[in-house]
């Protein structure tokens, strides 16, 4: 099932998901987006403008998902985060692995060949990358670490101007041509969301408001974005948004995992009304990419909730923190959920972060997951 709305950059599949504590960041200025004036001086016209119309806009800093590297049974793989599985291939990560991924010094890119995966295989780091051969040699993991998430920084203001921006178009082909990455001067904020799922068996959709900014009126799932500043926050670090920088973070990418997960379960509380206590450990199943903000990542997460349906919706009801941006809760049974396509009647009433992580669910089948 390919959707040009949403592809699928990475997948836990062969884990069935993964917890925290298999999870590990690199931090690093080297992973922030490449700039030159021209490109700063086009953010700026576009961060006014929008401010003229809407002056409640918030520049708030945000991480930077440049790429990944994920373990397997048998080797790592790296790969650029321009890279996205699509659809076409819905075989769980063991397979994958095993059927059709050869390793060559531990790095590989898959690019996009009609509607299924090519992966190449390099076998020397790519002249056409924009990460030197340091940056892209497989990260030093943690015994217990599977997945490498390499992260710099942005900001909502940059999102706007590149992402958002009705120049993308050129600025991914600039990226291309200076760089050999076509995302080498966007934001690409890494966003979260959660498939949650209550104690009977459904899953909990958001209908979004006619007021927000993306995709209003659509059905959606929990999200939202993890926090620098809430990160350097807990590590005692005061700063405003615009202060904060990699150094304030780098010695501690422990607390840069912790926020990531944790924000994805604050969401919940903000959009839902679920007290925390009644949350399960978040599973990540995987990043999807949404095409309609230029390739804009989201790390998707199955969240289990010990409440039921009926409890969830009085809850939802009564309002949360962020009850303004969402009109009503929507609840599916998880078969329907794992049966959603392209020819479902619902698919199309749902925002491209709420079908990739459907798509992520349908592949990684989290449900059993242990929670230690």
């Amino acid at each position: 099932m390919v959707d040009p709305e949403v592809s699928i950059l990475l997948h836990c599949a062969h884990w069935s998901g993964l917890l925290e504590n298999h999870v590990q960041v690199e931090l690093s200025d080297r992973f922030n987006r490449q700039t030159d004036p021209f490109v700063e001086r086009h953010i700026n016209k576009v961060w006014t403008e929008r401010l003229s119309k809407e002056p409640w806009l918030f520049n708030g800093a945000k991480f930077r998902l440049h790429s990944f590297c994920l373990a397997s049974l048998e080797h790592h793989c790296c790969f650029r985060s321009d890279r996205a599985e699509q659809q076409g291939d819905h075989r769980g990560g063991g397979e994958a692995a095993q059927d059709c991924v050869d390793i060559i010094n531990g790095c590989i890119v898959q690019t996009a060949d009609g509607g299924g995966v090519n992966q190449k295989v390099l076998s020397h780091f790519s002249p056409t990358c924009s990460c030197s051969k340091s940056q892209l040699a497989p990260a030093e993991h943690h015994p217990s670490s599977l997945l490498t998430l390499r992260l710099g920084l942005t900001c909502y203001k940059d999102y706007l101007g590149t992402n958002w921006s009705c120049k993308v178009a050129e600025l991914r082909q600039r990226g291309q041509e200076e760089f050999g990455d076509p995302l080498a001067l966007l934001a690409q904020p890494l966003g979260v969301g959660a498939v949650l799922c209550t104690r009977d068996g459904q899953v909990v959709f958001i209908r979004r408001s006619q007021k927000v900014a993306e995709a209003a009126g659509l059905l959606d799932i929990p999200g939202g974005h993890p926090e620098p500043k809430a990160v350097c926050e807990h590590l005692g670090e005061g700063a405003g948004e615009e202060q904060i920088s990699v150094v304030m973070m780098q010695q501690r990418p422990d607390a840069i995992v912790s926020e990531l997960f944790s924000s994805v379960c604050a969401e919940i509380r903000d959009e839902v009304n679920i007290p925390l206590s009644s949350l399960g450990a978040p599973v990540l199943m995987g990043v999807a990419l949404n095409h309609t903000s230029a390739g804009r990542p989201s790390a998707e997460f199955y969240v289990s909730c010990s409440l039921s349906s009926d409890e969830v919706r009085k809850l939802y009801w009564k309002g949360g923190a962020e009850a303004n941006e969402s009109t009503d809760a929507v609840f599916l049974c998880r078969t329907e959920v794992l049966q959603l396509n392209r020819s479902s009647p619902l698919w199309s009433e749902m925002c491209p972060s709420a079908k990739g992580a459907v798509l992520l669910y349908q592949m990684v089948k989290p449900e059993g997951k242990p929670s230690k």
